[in-house]
């Protein structure tokens, strides 16, 4: 059943980043981003991911983490709310013969969970694309559909530093981009980020984790822009 949501929900479509709808740029964002799902997935198995664990990959792209914990575990629901990323993960998980993957058109804010509560929900540097009202209500949705003591794994553009600091951090992190986007982000990509999408400061995003109902058991980050979450559904 689909929930009718108010007149002034967010359009979480016009906010996925017009490169990912651009089907020429999914095709290869899978090589530009150097992503391989099976470190988290480790991560997931020594929090007690098994044969029996349903996880649900929030904008889970071409479906790399999807693709590496499905042979881990007993059901994966990968949702994307790209229709470009929606046909590349379909084939992708179809290719590798993966049977226990369900693929979902949707995303934080408008995915709806059906069977039993996710023991896991993974996701992967996608929540900076909304404010942070709305990264509060989404947290609250992976909240409520993850059962009680169960995990998210989230990995997202956060800042480490303060305001006061921001010129030089900033300018320090766009030094370290790449020279060919199809291995990664220029500094023009880089600049774009800071100038249009909705990064938030790591001592923000902290206490939105605990208020919505998560025990953080583990942030680390890296360069003062990339942060990686463990957290426990109290």
């Amino acid at each position: 059943m689909v929930t009718e949501r108010p007149p002034w929900w967010i359009d979480e479509l016009a906010h996925a980043g017009a490169e990912h709808l651009d089907e020429e740029y999914v095709e290869g964002y899978e090589r530009k981003s150097g992503y391989d799902g099976h470190a988290d997935a480790d991560v997931l198995v020594s929090l007690g991911l098994d044969e029996t664990s349903t996880v649900v990959d929030l904008a889970a792209g071409p479906g790399q983490f999807s693709r590496a914990v499905a042979p881990r575990c007993g059901r994966v629901v990968a949702v994307e709310v790209s229709p470009a990323m929606v046909t590349v993960l379909r084939r992708r998980i179809a290719a590798q013969g993966l049977t226990n993957v369900e693929v979902v058109s949707g995303g934080y804010l408008s995915y709806e969970h059906t069977g039993g509560a996710a023991d896991f929900v993974f996701s992967r540097n996608a929540l900076h694309q909304v404010p942070d009202f709305w990264k509060g209500v989404a947290l609250a949705r992976i909240h409520a559909m993850l059962r009680p003591g169960g995990v998210l794994r989230l990995h997202d553009l956060v800042f480490d530093f303060d305001p006061a600091d921001a010129p030089d951090r900033i300018a320090a992190w766009i030094a370290g981009a790449v020279d060919d986007p199809a291995r990664g982000w220029t500094a023009a990509e880089l600049e774009e980020h800071v100038r249009l999408e909705y990064s938030t400061y790591s001592w923000l995003f902290e206490p939105m984790l605990e208020r919505v109902g998560f025990e953080i058991l583990d942030a680390a980050y890296v360069r003062g822009a990339y942060g990686a979450y463990t957290c426990r559904r109290i």
